[in-house]
């Protein structure tokens, strides 16, 4: 594939934030900061392309490091190099990588930071055009490196702290890493993983030393413990023969993650000193000896960069604690807007100021929060708090969609999906924004269809197709979440990699995307058709087949007996070899399409014949039939293993069994309930079922939260660990794709299906974004006869279906009046 030429990005409305130190005789200074910027122009390359992969020529840049620094354990380290230049060329161009992170400066002027996220054989480096930072003659080039070794997050993949800059053609070579580079390890940064209550796998905290922190670090001429840099061996783009190291190297597809300045929230209570309630926009001086404490409201859960301004101080310690929410002595969370009898713990951070001029402190790693502590504990010098700013940080998904309707409720309901798909996207999904930040399979697949009908962008789930293929074991199956340091095997998940496939497949016309993928699918799929018992059931599932946090679903797996035959895990192994017969019968192998349906075709049939409870109407959870749960139902129901004639039947009792909970009520047995995750598959199964218009009655759970003051969406009902999970984010998707009723009809979403739901909403005003445009209708609904009024982009028709009355539909505005 053609590689795309660079594209040029207007300068950011970052300007460079100097800091005057004033300990260095008034010297102007940059810290290594996250923020200080003027971003450059960003490489922007085709999808699985890369500049190195395209061009025969070795890499002649070197990995670097330092002599005395660790090489796997936790260590910062500084990079500079001086290139002396006749004139400023039109493009300069650089492609950069570190493992862990860097940030990369120019002039003091901060560039970009990165790589994004991957493995060793698919380590990512960004491309820039640093042009607009140089200036004629001396220029200095600088870059922060960290490795947090084993407190690093489990999401971070690691070889050992390496640097590595390549100048992308032989007019930038003389900026190459190499011994003509110098380094310095940094002795104020440290950091340590939190002690919090509850599974942790995020970035540690960190501690950073004023006055052992190097100031200058950054400033031409600067002091410090520099010495000559050491070579690890050349940069090896992917394919390269002989490398000499582990680092297979491939451009970054992603854009440069989003860097915003946002109001820091107010000081909602204070303990210990005066007249901080005005902070942040009025200096605060905590006395000397003294200890204080201010507590920020964010108003709503955030990702980005604390940002932290002091000076004098000298010995003080600032003590930077985040939360989601606060808790009672009981440790309950309760309304997440009251304070009163609350108290904060968690991830934090500690500053200890130099005490010698104006000092600013931002963590090398994004934090999350929407309460943020600052304890103070001052010695002999007061410490003076000039500023506190959040600088926000996530992918950069543009909000495309829109839904209006009638109900105000659903307003907060659709924000919060919203900003709870935002705050968990960033280099990669991720579960939690604050507990994990890890991609796992159950909840990638919604956040893609999110990113597809919101925002209209497929560019990270691309990156997620890729990794968790990337992620297969030798046994064929796709790890449950990845990229991640430690292994962890859902086999579930890899059924559900599958249906992420097929729906990129559907939404998205890249039918050689699709074609990459299949072998991925197959090796799955033939791992699991090896454990198609004679039956037509799957046997025993090893490792951790979760399905749902399940009230006694067991570590969140449904029951299996003693040889397997979960009715729920072969549902879902009925929908993946469906997906993937489709796909085969499109894009593959004819052959394989038929297995795959006659594996489903016996799977569903043993699932009916063998877990049908006549008594009850209902599927049970295995042949036993002693136990039973809304998920095999929901399933059965959406994929047709319930005949048709049922389906509405065994939905009214899951509804049913939803009001009474888990208790045996009249004609229902005890049911495990669907948390909010599995829910997203109940909408589906109540649409299927030709109930749609019951759909905004199963927001209860959602309204309960907004009536608690969740600004995101939590992982399980109270008492939850996580209070933003973006499995919880579905129903954004479900307004657009069930009450507006819009969804592809055909693969590559070539024609369109528009089939609303509305309830009792009289008005419904909803956009989609399509490849082509975008996709707008508008409903108004009066004693039963609809007005739709429908836009497509150029290019695009599909159906209008409305109570069982088919209308075509073409490119451009129609309108159509329908009766009852």
């Amino acid at each position: 594939m053609m590689t795309q030429p660079l594209r040029s990005l207007r300068p950011s409305w970052f300007t460079t934030m100097v800091l005057n130190h004033r300990g260095h005789e008034g010297h102007r200074v940059l810290l290594a900061a996250v923020f200080v910027a003027l971003l450059a122009g960003i490489a922007m390359q085709p999808w699985g392309s890369s500049s190195a992969e395209a061009s025969d020529e070795r890499w002649a840049a070197q990995w670097i490091t330092a002599a005395n620094a660790p090489q796997r354990d936790q260590v910062v380290l500084h990079f500079r190099k001086a290139i002396s230049l006749d004139q400023v060329p039109q493009h300069f161009l650089v492609n950069v990588s570190a493992d862990n992170q860097f940030l990369l400066y120019v002039n003091q002027q901060r560039v970009g930071n990165g790589p994004s996220r991957g493995d060793l054989a698919h380590w990512r480096y960004e491309t820039y055009d640093i042009a607009p930072m140089l200036r004629p003659g001396n220029n200095l080039l600088s870059a922060t490196v960290w490795n947090f070794g084993t407190q690093a997050a489990i999401a971070q993949i690691s070889d050992r702290v390496g640097f590595l800059l390549h100048g992308a053609t032989a007019a930038e070579h003389a900026a190459d890493t190499d011994e003509s580079w110098e380094v310095e390890v940094e002795k104020g940064i440290h950091a340590a993983k939190p002690k919090v209550d509850g599974y942790y796998a995020a970035e540690p905290g960190e501690t950073l030393d004023g006055a052992a922190f190097d100031w200058s670090w950054n400033a031409p001429g600067g002091a410090g413990d520099w010495s000559k840099a050491v070579q690890l061996g050349r940069g090896a783009p992917r394919g390269d023969t002989d490398a000499p190291n582990n680092w297979q190297l491939m451009a970054d597809p992603l854009p440069a993650m989003e860097m915003k300045l946002v109001p820091a929230g107010r000081v909602v209570r204070v303990e210990g000193v005066d007249a901080a309630s005005d902070f942040p926009g009025r200096e605060v001086v905590v006395p000397a000896h003294a200890k204080a404490s201010l507590l920020i409201d964010n108003a709503t859960l955030t990702t980005g960069y604390p940002e932290l301004t002091v000076s004098d101080g000298a010995g003080s310690r600032v003590h930077l604690t985040y939360t989601e929410a606060l808790v009672d002595e009981q440790g309950n969370k309760g309304n997440r807007n009251e304070i009163a009898g609350k108290h904060i713990t968690g991830q934090s951070d500690e500053f200890l100021p130099g005490g010698s001029g104006e000092q600013v402190f931002v963590p090398l790693a994004w934090r999350t929060w929407r309460y943020l502590q600052l304890d103070i504990a001052t010695q002999d010098k007061p410490l003076r708090l000039q500023n506190f700013r959040t600088w926000f940080s996530a992918f950069p998904f543009e909000e495309r969609a829109r839904f209006d309707s009638g109900d105000a409720s659903l307003k907060p309901i659709w924000d919060i999906s919203w900003r709870t798909a935002r705050l968990d996207a960033h280099d990669t999904y991720m579960d939690t924004p604050y507990w994990e930040r890890l991609q796992y399979g159950g909840d990638t697949r919604i956040q893609v269809l999110l990113s597809y009908t919101v925002g209209g962008d497929d560019r990270l789930p691309r990156q997620a197709i890729e990794a968790f293929n990337d992620s297969r074991i030798s046994d064929g199956i796709t790890q449950s979440r990845y990229p991640s340091s430690l292994v962890q095997i859902i086999p579930t998940f890899s059924l559900l990699w599958v249906g992420m496939v097929h729906d990129f497949w559907m939404y998205r016309d890249d039918p050689a995307f699709v074609r990459g993928q299949l072998p991925g699918v197959r090796t799955t799929l033939e791992w699991f058709l090896s454990k198609q018992r004679s039956d037509g059931l799957l046997g025993k599932i090893p490792w951790w087949p979760f399905v749902d946090w399940g009230k006694d679903f067991a570590d969140g797996m449904s029951p299996q007996e003693e040889d397997g035959r979960s009715s729920v895990m072969t549902l879902q192994f009925v929908e993946a070899l469906r997906y993937a017969a489709e796909m085969e019968a499109a894009l593959g192998d004819q052959h394989q399409a038929g297995v795959y349906r006659e594996a489903g075709a016996r799977a569903s049939a043993a699932i009916y014949k063998l877990c049908w409870n006549e008594k009850y109407g209902l599927l049970a959870d295995t042949p036993s039939q002693r136990h039973f749960s809304q998920h095999a139902n929901i399933l059965g129901v959406w994929l047709d293993v319930i005949p048709a004639a049922r389906q509405k039947n065994v939905m009214q009792k899951i509804l049913s069994a939803s009001d009474h909970g888990f208790e045996a009520a009249g004609d229902v047995p005890a049911m495990t309930l669907a948390t909010y995750y599995f829910r997203f598959y109940l909408s589906r199964a109540l649409e299927h079922a030709g109930m749609g218009d019951r759909y905004l009655d199963l927001l209860g759970p959602w309204r309960e939260m907004v009536s608690l003051g969740l600004t995101t969406w939590a992982e399980n009902p109270e008492p939850t660990r996580s209070d933003s999970h973006a499995w919880s984010a579905h129903p954004n998707y479900d307004l657009l794709t069930i009450v507006a009723g819009v969804r592809p009809k055909a693969a590559g979403f070539k024609s369109v299906l528009i089939e609303p739901h509305l309830g009792k909403l009289g008005h419904v005003s909803a956009a989609v974004p399509h490849p082509k445009g975008m996709i707008e209708t508008e409903y108004v609904l009066k004693q039963g006869k609809m007005e739709a009024r429908i836009t497509l982009p150029a290019g695009v028709s599909g159906e209008f279906v409305w109570r069982g009355k088919v209308s075509s539909l073409h490119e451009g505005k129609q309108i159509l009046a329908l009766g009852q």
